[in-house]
Formats: structure tokens, sequence, C-alpha cells
């Protein structure tokens, strides 16, 4: 899975073209190309809402950043993956699963805010000037991204337990991070996002 995660960001930083036969050696051009049309439609609705989660990341550390609220926190951690396993059974999913995938999307979460941390602490001017409220701002962007993964999980399992997952899943969170304009830190992020997503 390793070269997932590096494949990730070379391929958002280089494109899509070259990403490919670095990881399906044995592709031939025509067989890339295809592999790379087709991945765009299966699998790039989850890597945008991977990266779109990533961003909302920055809300959150601007909304704890300088106060007593950690950047871990388990007991809201557990809230989320208790009930994405809940509901993954509504959806035929496996929870455990469906579980491993969002723990990526909260570890994710918090490389980008360990990074930003940093990078305020740095940098104090950069510090964001506003704090947006977690409960009324924040949280309801990432409940609708939640729902949204699991909708998107349902639609993808086909094409996550099979054959190809890696490189398709390569080519669509290069062009996500390429269209949200994700920075260095933020794929990061999506490389630590990922993991979970086929098998």
């Amino acid at each position: 899975m390793r070269s997932v995660l590096v494949a990730v960001c070379a391929s958002a930083v280089f494109g899509v073209c070259g990403a490919v036969p670095a990881v399906a050696q044995t592709s031939t051009p025509v067989q890339a190309n295809a592999v790379a049309s087709s991945s765009v439609l299966s699998l790039a609705p989850l890597t945008d809402l991977f990266a779109e989660r990533l961003l909302v990341a920055d809300k959150v550390a601007a909304a704890k950043y300088g106060t007593d609220k950690p950047i871990d926190d388990p007991v809201r951690e557990q809230q989320i993956l208790d009930d994405v396993s809940s509901r993954a059974v509504g959806l035929g999913l496996d929870p455990a699963a469906v579980a491993a995938v969002f723990r990526d999307q909260i570890e994710a979460n918090k490389v980008v805010q360990r990074g930003l941390y940093a990078r305020w602490d740095a940098h104090p001017e950069l510090r964001p000037v506003e704090r947006p409220d977690l409960v009324t701002e924040v949280r309801p962007v990432l409940d609708r991204i939640t729902t949204e993964l699991l909708g998107v999980l349902a639609e993808t399992e086909g094409v996550r337990s099979g054959g190809g997952c890696e490189v398709r899943l390569v080519v669509a969170a290069g062009r996500s991070a390429r269209g949200y304009g994700l920075d260095g830190l933020h794929l990061v992020g999506l490389g630590r996002a990922v993991p979970s997503v086929c098998g």
C-alpha cells in the first residue's frame, strides 16, 4: 500500500499519465489510458470527498488552535466510527471495512491539523484571524461529507474489491488533488486518507 501513497502524491504533481505506468508496469499505453478513463468515473467521487474533507481540516484547526481543545479527540472519534459502522450494515457494507476507511479520514485530518499548527507556530502572521464554531459551522459539513462518503463507498464496493483498484485510486486521487488545488501538506493528508480504500 505504500506504493499507492507515493503514487498519489506523484500523480498529483506530475500528472495522471505519468503515474499510471509507474504502478502498473505491465500495462500497455492503451490499457493504461483505458484504466485512467474508467478510474475517474469509478473512484473520483470518493477521492473528491476525501479532498473536500481535508480542506475542512483547516477550519477544524482554526477552531482549535490556541484553545484547550486537543487535536486528538478519542471520544468524538469513536462516536464517528460507531456511527458509520452502524450505518454501513444498512447499506450492505462490511462495518469493519467502513470503519477502517473513516479511521483513515480522521487520521488524515489530524495530519493536516498538526501541519497547520506547526506552520502557525513558526509563522504567527499566518495564523487564522477567525475562529469557526465547531458545532454550528464545521460539524454539519463533516456530517454531510460522512453521509455522502457512505453512499459512494456502497456505489464503489465492486470497484474497490476488484483488480486494478490501486491504479484506479492513484489516478482518481491525483485528479482530485489537482481539482481541489491541494498543497503539499494536504497532499500528505490525501496520501494518509487512502490506505483502506482497496481490498
